[in-house]
């Protein structure tokens, strides 16, 4: 009897692997996500880059966990060149007030240092875990997208105090016009919409099949990293990963200018963030709610 394996045996086996890659990957996103938002335990080592949520060069990276980038040029949810050397993605909650931290303190330097020389392309994921009106303004937020003001409509969201206010149906139209969105009643008809909910939920179970547990979360060329951690922390990862490209022969920073997506992947540079303290926030998996943890 012959023992060569068939097409058939050898994809099966193949897709065992790929699958137990993932589910080892998606441990260590779970793992920096617990260990963001636990409490009594000091973080100075992830701030020092040492050890921690953030790896050093090659170490803790997941090339399943990289090739999650959709780098898609229409992509209104994105900023930055499409083939960027390295791609942060960021799954979010705009009722998150350490994701606000981010937006605020950390983001706008990011994109002033490495998206806007190319090296760095920014992709936001929705992940609303703290109920209803996180749901709403996840859909609010790809809304804007659908006319090219998601970034704008972004830095509303997180500018300080605007969570408190709530995201109810009223509150969702006035941030659209603050985003500079044209059309409102296409907004609001959009926001409600069932593609609107669909695309949501997408992004919602990509960071649950990950093991996502708080908010911010972070995959930085397949390096997890959880919470708003000191920009040192992002720093240190996307030069490692650039450097990490450049060393395989794709380069790092490549010195060209990095762009906003926006209406029809087209938009402009427009569109800044401004913080609040506070690391992660973790909410249940059914999104009735969560808890702002320390990140400490």
């Amino acid at each position: 009897m012959s023992t060569a394996r068939t097409p058939r045996t050898a994809r099966k086996k193949k897709h065992i692997a790929v699958m137990a890659a993932v589910a080892v990957a998606a441990g260590a996103l779970g793992l920096a996500s617990y260990s963001a938002t636990k409490p009594d335990e000091p973080s100075a080592s992830v701030a020092s880059g040492e050890k921690g949520s953030a790896a050093g060069p090659r170490d803790g990276v997941f090339p399943e966990l990289e090739a999650l980038a959709r780098r898609d040029a229409r992509d209104p949810l994105a900023q930055g060149r499409a083939d960027a050397p390295v791609v942060m993605i960021e799954f979010a909650d705009f009722k998150c007030g350490y994701c606000g931290k981010f937006a605020r303190d950390t983001e706008p330097d990011l994109v002033t240092k490495y998206v806007e020389d190319g090296t760095l392309r920014i992709e936001w994921r929705n992940f609303p875990i703290f109920g209803e009106d996180s749901e709403r303004a996840a859909r609010g937020a790809w809304a804007a997208g659908r006319q090219g003001r998601f970034w704008q409509f972004h830095e509303a969201a997180y500018a300080e105090g605007a969570k408190e206010k709530g995201f109810g149906e009223d509150r969702l139209k006035e941030l659209a016009r603050a985003a500079g969105v044209k059309d409102v009643a296409r907004f609001t008809r959009d926001a409600g919409s069932d593609a609107a909910k669909a695309a949501v939920r997408k992004d919602q179970e990509e960071g649950y099949k990950l093991g996502a547990t708080s908010t911010p979360s972070f995959l930085i060329n397949g390096r997890p990293i959880a919470g708003a951690q000191p920009e040192s922390v992002f720093e240190q990862a996307i030069e490692a990963a650039a450097g990490d490209r450049a060393g395989g022969g794709e380069g790092g920073k490549s010195g060209q200018g990095g762009r906003r997506s926006g209406e029809d992947g087209q938009g402009g540079k427009d569109g800044r963030r401004s913080g609040e303290d506070g690391q992660g926030s973790r909410g249940d998996q059914g999104g009735k709610g969560g808890k702002e943890g320390s990140g400490e």
